[in-house]
């Protein structure tokens, strides 16, 4: 199994599932579907890279309250290191209110500490073990991005909903080999694209939600995928967390940009299937049994 560590990214979250968002009005709503599960983009990576066979470290932070305890317990997989550092803030919650299209508003309740003391330098022996390094944007994580520099080592990140201006992201930007996002904040994505390629970077893929996926290589191709219908939607979250998870499981096999999109499809439908930001029937078999399914004729 090849080495993956991964850092930043999780917390305990309430979701409520509507039929459609609410209109910003006083009202009493009777019916929802309401349930309280691990969350976040470095647990959704971290859960569905080691169900598909990569040895995964996993550092978050977490408070030392129950929360942490039930984010800890979700996080006892095979494959599945998962280390911390208390958060003296506590451990991170949000409020995900989703719609029947698997749209989300994300309300963070508790946001984790922005500058917690780490002793960063104890990281450097997982970094020096991974094949694979993913650096997610919560704010302490930044703080590694040297180490790996340093370490010679390529970084993935996922900079989700990014507007194509926001400081914020611009340290794991200029640092990242392989960049991840979404188009919901950024509609007019390829020219991101396009510069990031001219500044080096070796691939950039923009996910659509329902519309699929869009990949920019170093080569100077333009990559599209589309949805696979069959996937019928129960919960969104995790979606693109379990993209990028599939996608570099068929980076790893050494299979083309295309080829490693279509696997990021099938993961992501996958997921959306699920209740959980990972389907818990996910494994190596399975995708490679849907892929040839789906996409070998």
């Amino acid at each position: 199994m090849e080495n993956i560590f991964i850092i930043g990214g999780a917390s305990y979250n309430s979701v409520i599932t509507l039929d459609e968002f609410p209109v910003a009005i006083p009202q009493t709503i009777h019916n929802c579907h309401f349930k309280e599960t691990i969350g976040n983009t470095g647990a959704g990576k971290a859960l569905t890279l080691s169900k598909l066979g990569f040895n995964t470290t996993f550092h978050s932070l977490i408070g030392k309250d129950s929360f942490g305890e039930k984010v800890t317990s979700f996080l006892q997989e095979p494959n599945l290191n998962f280390i911390s550092d208390i958060d003296p803030k506590g451990t991170e919650r949000h409020l995900n209110i989703m719609n029947g299209l698997g749209e989300r508003i994300s309300i963070f309740m508790n946001p984790s500490s922005d500058t917690p003391e780490i002793d960063y330098s104890k990281f450097e022996k997982e970094v020096k073990n991974a094949i694979y390094i993913v650096v997610n944007i919560a704010n302490y994580c930044r703080n590694i991005l040297p180490i790996c520099k340093q370490l010679n080592k390529e970084i993935w990140t996922d900079l989700h909903d990014y507007d194509g201006k926001n400081e914020y992201h611009q340290d794991f930007i200029a640092a990242a080999d392989y960049i991840f996002l979404s188009s919901d904040n950024l509609p007019n994505y390829k020219p991101f694209m396009l510069q990031q390629i001219a500044n080096g970077k070796k691939l950039v893929v923009c996910t659509h939600g329902k519309g699929g996926a869009t990949a920019y290589t170093k080569e100077g191709g333009w990559i599209e995928t589309s949805i696979i219908d069959a996937y019928k939607m129960t919960n969104a979250n995790g979606a693109g967390d379990s993209f990028f998870s599939g996608f570099l499981y068929g980076f790893s096999k050494g299979y083309d940009t295309k080829k490693c999109m279509q696997f990021g499809t099938i993961t992501s439908g996958l997921c959306i299937e699920s209740e959980l930001i990972a389907n818990n029937k996910l494994s190596k078999t399975i995708v490679e049994r849907e892929f040839l399914k789906y996409y070998v004729k």
